[in-house]
């Protein structure tokens, strides 16, 4: 079976800046020769995440709301005590979401439902250059 990697690039505000990202990966999958198959998203970094959701405003505010509340900027993480760059809950955060996802394909389109998206949420507190790597498989 071929694999066709693929690589994307986004730039983030950081503090759970959520990205729709579904337009770039559904674009790079209407340039492959692959017509059904799977493609698997990864965000290399420990401060990053993929996900799908509905991102609409409303939905947005709240899912930023929600980490917030589990998993605050605003206490002691010893990872802050080691290293001084205040990112502790970035880190955590992050291996909560996880770094990949997997998506399926036909007819070189994503099958997702009619209000998810495919969203890269940067949690690092500061703005970033992200890379986004897809590796395509099918027939």
């Amino acid at each position: 079976m071929p694999v066709i990697t693929k690589e994307l690039s986004f730039w983030s505000k950081g503090d759970a800046d959520i990205i729709d990202i579904t337009t770039q990966v559904q674009g790079e999958l209407e340039g492959v020769k692959l017509k059904d198959g799977i493609v698997t998203i990864f965000i290399p970094g420990s401060t990053a995440g993929l996900t799908t959701i509905e991102h609409e405003p409303g939905l947005v505010s709240d899912f930023k709301k929600m980490v917030e509340r589990l998993i605050p900027q605003n206490i002691n993480y010893s990872h802050d005590m080691r290293w001084h760059d205040g990112n502790g809950h970035s880190h955590i955060r992050s291996s909560i979401i996880g770094p990949s996802l997997t998506v399926p394909f036909s007819n070189r389109q994503l099958l997702l439902g009619s209000w998810q998206q495919i969203v890269l949420i940067d949690f690092d507190n500061r703005p970033r250059s992200r890379k986004v790597l897809l590796q395509i498989m099918g027939d």
